[in-house]
């Protein structure tokens, strides 16, 4: 047996980009901060952690509908790496967090959500969202 599973709360570097497949199915990419505070020699240094996050079909829809940048999220996914070929015809690797639990973590925002009854970590939890996505489908 085995796990992988990714848990991070952290700020949106960026407005998330979507994309959508060839038949119409959205694709949400955007990268979020972590934080770590250090003692190194006396002084506090913060160290800042980049991570992709990608995501898919409704969570997707989620994403671009409600997250900005600067807004504190709570993500759950798994980690992938996938190979690709860049535009000069180089192979590229690149590692993502495939999101599957998204909650936003902004009072401001968590209580509009609540007043519209939009419970949308709970809906995904269900699904398989990338079931219906092929690596081909993905647009970058």
């Amino acid at each position: 047996m085995s796990v992988n599973k990714v848990i991070l709360i952290g700020r949106l570097g960026a407005d998330p980009e979507i994309r959508y497949t060839l038949d119409g199915k959205p694709i949400a990419t955007f990268r979020i901060a972590t934080n770590e505070v250090i003692i190194r020699n006396g002084e506090k240094e913060v160290l800042t952690e980049w991570h992709r996050i990608v995501a898919f079909g409704k969570l997707a829809e989620f994403c671009g509908e409600y997250l900005s940048k600067g807004i504190r999220v709570y993500i759950e996914g798994k980690l992938r790496t996938r190979k690709f070929e860049d535009k000069q015809g180089f192979q590229r690797y690149v590692t993502e967090i495939v999101a599957n639990n998204l909650q936003i973590l902004e009072k401001r925002l968590s209580s509009e959500l609540e007043e519209k009854k939009i419970n949308f970590s709970e809906e995904m939890n269900s699904q398989n969202l990338e079931e219906d996505f092929e690596d081909e489908d993905i647009p970058f």
